[in-house]
């Protein structure tokens, strides 16, 4: 039956979930046992974030805190993975990407294809992204474009606590290696989500809202932004399609079509900075795809084009806001009326 807990509870009880049913689940990252059977019980507090707390203490052989060094874990992750174990890595803020890049392009996403498919990599890379948490340039930013340009890896943003636990087991059992992009802001968010297990597929978006007016296509900690911006539209008279990609790799482009074709404008919202973000990427297929449709130019809210400020006023101004949605789908509202 559902309870509510919170985002990272779900994580946390998928990540033990699935160890349970599957030996062969193991979890590697930079302390995600933290202390715990080193006579630093205190500190055994599961990560930065506490995802992994509790994992220790029932498997305490098959997670392992791994040095500040992540071409070092994330490639062990890799090889664990081609050898027949399903390796969790955490890598603790997507922004050390380019520490182990060579790691997850050139050897995870590529190891499947270079061997004619005789080789598998069933191997999940944990990573938190987004700003508004006051953690500066270098440890909040949106990066999951650079793996959605990737073929070969799959790419998932879950935007609530029943989609972090569905989505996530589902990558933990899929034989392909999977980038899993947890909002930071998010964790603390409560929904419903059931006790046992149960997955979500990969490439189906969720209509969070129905409208016939505008589409509003979103990911992670933006959905729920744009879900209120939609309300305050509504009180307005303008209905919003409410769409949540959940996966970027692979993206559920006939949902979006689908929409488009019903309401004629659209509006993406995409914490990432906008050149070649997901925002574009959707916008240039809607384009391609739909032009006849369209009644007016697809719009973008994104952040700019800068690194994330360190300033609080900066940093809350440098995330898209429900305000700016709402403007955004008046404007487009506004130019098909008056085209």
């Amino acid at each position: 039956m559902p309870r509510k807990i919170t985002y990272l509870q779900a994580v946390n009880e998928a990540l033990l979930g699935e160890m349970r049913r599957d030996p062969s689940v193991v979890v590697f990252g930079e302390d995600v046992v933290g202390g715990a059977g080193a006579g630093g019980e205190m500190d055994a507090w599961g990560g930065p974030m506490g995802a992994t707390k509790g994992i220790y203490d029932e498997f305490p052989e098959r997670i392992l805190d791994a040095p500040i060094s992540e071409s070092a874990f994330i490639g062990a992750a890799v090889g664990a993975s081609a050898s027949g174990l399903r390796p969790v890595a955490e890598l603790m803020f997507v922004d050390f990407m380019g520490v182990c890049f060579d790691q997850i392009f050139n050897q995870a996403a590529k190891l499947r294809y270079m061997f004619g498919g005789k080789a598998r990599v069933p191997l999940v890379i944990r990573t938190t992204f987004g700003a508004g948490i006051r953690a500066a340039a270098q440890h909040s930013e949106c990066l999951y474009p650079i793996f959605t340009h990737i073929p070969g890896l799959k790419v998932v943003v879950p935007s609530n606590p029943y989609d972090a636990k569905g989505l996530l087991v589902r990558a933990i059992r899929d034989d392909d290696p999977v980038i899993f992009f947890e909002n930071k802001v998010l964790y603390g968010m409560e929904g419903d989500v059931p006790e046992e297990l149960y997955t979500i597929p990969f490439g189906e978006a969720n209509v969070v809202r129905d409208g016939d007016d505008v589409t509003i296509v979103a990911l992670g900690r933006m959905v729920s932004l744009a879900d209120h911006a939609a309300e305050q539209l509504a009180e307005d008279g303008i209905e919003c399609d409410v769409i949540d990609l959940r996966t970027t790799s692979p993206l559920d482009e006939e949902t979006i079509y689908e929409s488009i074709e019903r309401t004629g404008r659209l509006v993406v919202v995409d914490e990432a900075n906008p050149r070649c973000s997901i925002a574009a990427d959707v916008c240039s297929l809607v384009a391609q795809n739909c032009f006849s449709d369209l009644k007016g130019p697809p719009r973008t809210v994104t952040a700019p084009h800068t690194p994330v400020p360190f300033s609080p006023v900066l940093e809350d101004a440098y995330v898209p806001s429900p305000e700016r949605i709402a403007g955004a789908v008046r404007e487009s509202v506004g130019a098909a009326a008056t085209a």
